[in-house]
């Protein structure tokens, strides 16, 4: 089983920027699709971002260009940086690993604890 573990979350206000990192402990990580989504309160988690082997990225198109993914291959992480953030970005975010880039959350077999962002007006 890989192992995915987020961290980077916190509280910030409306209009910062945070950037949150995936570390994974699977060995094919370099030929793993990863893709960030998250779960606002009382709503279903749903898919923001990934990146695939080849580092072609795929966003959430509510993002509006606000948010970058990117991976470091050498380091078995996968990063998102999250700018100009909004009390609507609230959620816990989790990382999760697949064999291939998909936007369904069905289709990610390893993923994290999740991290905690929250952002107050």
């Amino acid at each position: 089983q890989v192992l995915m573990v987020e961290s980077g979350g916190g509280l910030v206000q409306a209009g910062d920027s945070l950037t949150l990192s995936c570390t994974s402990s699977g060995p094919s990580f370099h030929n793993d699709a990863i893709a960030w989504f998250r779960r606002a309160p009382g709503k279903e988690r749903v898919f923001v971002a990934g990146i695939t082997t080849n580092m072609g990225t795929y966003y959430a198109d509510f993002l509006d260009g606000r948010f970058y993914i990117s991976r470091d291959n050498a380091k078995n992480q996968v990063y998102l940086r999250m700018n100009n953030l909004k009390p609507g970005d609230t959620a816990t975010y989790y990382c999760a690993a697949a064999r291939w880039m998909s936007r369904r959350e069905a289709d990610f077999g390893s993923w994290g604890q999740g991290t905690q962002v929250t952002v107050s007006s």
